[in-house]
């Protein structure tokens, strides 16, 4: 029997913490739901605002306190809380931690281009998907 490569223990992370990242953006969106009330989460995304929000604050904590601490493990602490686990959680708290990133760099111009081609494209995307489902339905 063969062993197990690194590339599939990060893969695993990843999933582990993906699948869990999920099942709290659900439990999260449930709960903000239950305290505000449909109407009001109909009216206005607040969950998604609020997973949106906390993800990020968490991917900020979780990428300052990993280059304080460095160690071996930082790498695969990486792929299963921040890959993983919060990339369950929000995909925005990696567009946030890439923003910081690329203005830490002095590097405002590409952000700016990057907020804008990230939401432009985005919500095109959803609409032309959308469309796509209704010709072919």
């Amino acid at each position: 029997m063969s062993q197990a490569t690194p590339q599939f223990y990060a893969s695993l992370s990843v999933a582990l913490g993906g699948g869990l990242g999920a099942f709290l953006r659900y439990q999260a969106g449930r709960a903000v739901t239950a305290w505000l009330g449909a109407p009001a989460v109909t009216f206005f995304p607040w969950a998604t605002l609020t997973v949106n929000t906390v993800g990020s604050v968490l991917m900020g904590v979780l990428a300052g306190w990993l280059v304080r601490s460095g160690g071996a493990n930082s790498d695969q602490l990486r792929l299963l809380l921040g890959v993983g686990l919060l990339g369950g959680f929000t995909t925005f708290s990696a567009f946030s931690l890439e923003m910081a990133l690329l203005i830490q760099r002095g590097q405002v111009l590409i952000a700016a281009l990057y907020v804008m081609l990230s939401i432009g494209l985005g919500v095109t995307g959803l609409i032309f998907g959308l469309s796509l489902t209704r010709l072919f339905s």
